[in-house]
């Protein structure tokens, strides 16, 4: 039985990995087998991580905490979690190959999924001309006329890193503000290929087998207009990813993982969680690093207390002990 499985590999988790593997904590990671290393896998230039004077490419940065917390003895492993038992004092993470791993505690450190305008032409073009990551596929819309939708600080970094290979991009924003930080708002605007459309809304994506335009709803007085386009990226936000523990774990009224103040122990004992899975406010590498830190010291700090020398079922009883314990 494991000491600590960490679910998710974003800068919260490896982080996470990275101080339990220095504790000797010999921490699982389970990555995922399509979204390993999280957000910042499809992220350009990330300016304001601390170390990084001159910026550093989000993959990079990913694979450099990869390769940190596997230094200290994390292990990785490439596979998707399907459930989660985690009432008891093992907790059991059953994974998409049907292998089922044990441990005293869990870090769940998952994210945030793209958030989707919920149209069928979006479903249905969705990596035909419809996308979610503008590093991933801005690079086939050379020359070409684009729009992305979103008002925020991820909308405006898609928009201007978009204009380096599109000849065309503009923004389609509901309101007639953006919710986009001053220094990405000033970069859009000064940008002489993006184009603004305020107050409207995508109602539909036009195209049979690629997309050809969108069809936008003005949110003032509900007429309609068709905008030729070559491609359609989304920017409307994220939603935590706590899918996998609906009813086993507290959530808060924005949806995120309810954690105890400023400590990562969430409302089951042993179980704690970090990242942006817990945070729908600040959203960010640097603080999502900060609270894996905070996760890895409350684990530390958990199975001390349980004296995590002895035997398995040693463990057990005493682990069992300390939830009444916290639930008294």
């Amino acid at each position: 039985m494991r000491h600590v499985i960490i679910i998710g590999s974003g800068p919260a988790g490896y982080t996470a990995a990275i101080y339990a593997a220095r504790a000797n904590l010999e921490p699982l990671v389970v990555a995922s087998s399509v979204e390993a290393g999280g957000d910042l896998m499809t992220t350009t230039d990330v300016e304001n991580f601390p170390g990084f004077p001159d910026g550093v490419q989000g993959p990079d940065l990913m694979t450099k905490m990869q390769e940190q917390a596997e230094r200290f003895g994390a292990e990785v492993l490439y596979d998707d979690v399907v459930s989660l038992e985690l009432d008891g004092p093992v907790k059991k993470v059953v994974l998409g190959s049907g292998a089922v791993h044990e441990a005293s505690s869990i870090i769940y450190a998952t994210g945030s999924a793209y958030r989707k305008i919920g149209i069928e032409g979006e479903e249905r073009l969705s990596g035909r001309g419809v996308s979610y990551c503008a590093t991933c596929d801005g690079f086939f819309f050379r020359e070409r006329v684009i729009a992305v939708v979103g008002g925020g600080d991820s909308a405006m970094e898609e928009a201007t890193f978009l204009t380096k290979f599109a000849s065309k991009v503009y923004v389609i924003h509901r309101r007639d503000e953006l919710r986009a930080s001053k220094i990405m708002q000033e970069r859009a605007f000064a940008n002489e290929k993006i184009e603004f459309i305020w107050n409207s809304e995508v109602v539909d994506v036009l195209g049979d087998e690629t997309v050809t335009g969108v069809v936008l709803e003005s949110v003032i007085d509900g007429t309609r207009r068709d905008l030729p386009l070559d491609g359609v990226f989304v920017a409307i936000g994220n939603d935590p990813r706590t899918h996998l523990i609906h009813d086993k774990l507290e959530l808060t009224p924005e949806g995120t993982v309810w954690v105890d103040g400023r400590s990562s122990r969430t409302s089951v004992a042993g179980v704690f969680a970090a990242g942006d899975v817990i945070d729908p406010t600040y959203r960010q590498a640097v603080t999502a690093a900060g609270s894996g830190t905070v996760a890895a010291l409350d684990v530390e700090h958990f199975l001390a207390a349980l004296g995590e020398a002895g035997a398995p079922d040693a463990r057990a009883d005493q682990i069992e002990n300390l939830a009444g314990a916290d639930a008294a």
